[in-house]
């Protein structure tokens, strides 16, 4: 390419030729060379394609531990982003470098935009000037939460907090700079359509440990378990940020007619499914004992406004045999599409809703770092127009 004729024509030029490409194909052509990557990441480019590009829907891991070790040149071992896209079958990386940290974590994204917690500044390069400014960098042993977007290299920091938010919290984001971070005893929200830079604290008082919370519109929803020691007993509750913020309790989400749908399955998970639906998936019992083996993963899928639930998919035996004789599970995804891994499967098993409405399953190979096979991640929607 460093020698290709298309190197004789003016910038202008080529942005006008690429900008006929979808997002999916601009991606690609980045991976051809460093002259390619370097034309198609100018500002004047994403400009000039970001009103009219759709987003991308791609699979995003997260890091397989959170114990970052740091390099010789205080650069994070976590410095890229790996995505695969279901369409082409194939693994991207989205450098992280530019963020200036010496410890990044993917952890989620929300309309194309990307949140990680941080730990410590690096020393190498200057930080960009932002208006208003930013919070001040976190110290060498604080976390904070930043947002960037990968395609375009824009990022910003959220106020900082402490550690145990964390290690306890589990983050959710809806819309642009809308931040929830829930734990069993407190819950912290940030917005930036508010005037007040700062986190609101208030009491969450949940039964027990949330799990797998998920954040609908303004809605949280969360698994707890209400059991005893010796057995568990998962229900579903709901709430809103507004009802957190006045003090008002969880409310637990059943009906009559629901049955014994929560004691079919063993270690259930919450997803946001598509159109504000909620997917709860988990391996189906065969009988009601406590230490019941599993016959299948089961995806069930509840409709909010009508509190029905219907079976959206079962893993096929031949794949189920796997995660059978694997002795923990991980699921991670949302919309259209959840995935699976597994300790000593070696891959991720995906369930993809297409446009019908039917559901196909698939294995997905090749996974990228070295892991212990339990990978995680979420769903990553790439926009060229999502400003952090």
């Amino acid at each position: 390419m460093e020698f290709s004729p298309l190197n004789r024509l003016p910038q202008d030029t080529l942005h006008q030729i690429f900008s006929h490409l979808t997002l999916r194909e601009i991606i690609v052509s980045k991976c051809v060379c460093k002259c390619l990557n370097s034309t198609l990441s100018s500002p004047a480019f994403l400009h000039l394609i970001s009103t009219h590009q759709p987003p991308l829907s791609l699979l995003a891991l997260r890091p397989s531990h959170r114990t970052h070790s740091h390099s010789h040149n205080n650069q994070s071992p976590h410095c890229a982003l790996h995505v695969f896209d279901t369409v082409l079958n194939y693994w991207f990386r989205f450098p992280l470098s530019f963020l200036p940290f010496r410890s990044h974590y993917p952890i989620t994204s929300s309309h194309g935009l990307l949140y990680l917690w941080a730990e410590g500044p690096t020393t190498a390069g200057p930080i960009p000037a932002i208006s208003p400014p930013p919070p001040p960098l976190p110290s060498n042993n604080s976390k904070t939460l930043i947002v960037c977007n990968p395609l375009t290299r824009q990022f910003k920091l959220l106020p900082q907090l402490g550690s145990a938010w964390c290690k306890h919290g589990s983050v959710l984001v809806g819309s642009p700079n809308q931040v929830l971070v829930l734990t069993e005893l407190a819950a912290i929200y940030f917005s930036g359509s508010t005037t007040s830079n700062n986190w609101l604290k208030f009491s969450s008082n949940l039964p027990s440990k949330p799990r797998s919370p998920i954040l609908i519109s303004d809605t949280i929803l969360a698994l707890c378990d209400v059991g005893s020691p010796w057995r568990s007993q998962w229900k579903l509750f709901r709430s809103t940020v507004k009802d957190l913020q006045f003090s008002q309790q969880w409310t637990r989400l059943e009906k009559h007619e629901w049955g014994d749908i929560f004691d079919i399955l063993k270690r259930p998970r919450l997803l946001a499914g598509k159109n504000d639906k909620v997917l709860m998936i988990g391996g189906l019992k065969s009988s009601y004992s406590l230490h019941s083996t599993c016959s299948t993963i089961l995806i069930l899928r509840l409709d909010l406004d009508s509190l029905e639930w219907e079976e959206a998919g079962r893993m096929p035996p031949d794949m189920f045999r796997y995660f059978q004789d694997s002795s923990k599970f991980k699921v991670f995804g949302g919309g259209s599409k959840v995935c699976f891994s597994g300790k000593r499967v070696g891959r991720l098993a995906l369930w993809e809703e297409n446009e019908c409405g039917k559901g196909e399953w698939r294995w997905i190979s090749g996974v990228p770092g070295n892991s212990d096979g339990l990978y995680r991640g979420f769903v990553f929607e790439a926009q060229l127009n999502a400003v952090s």
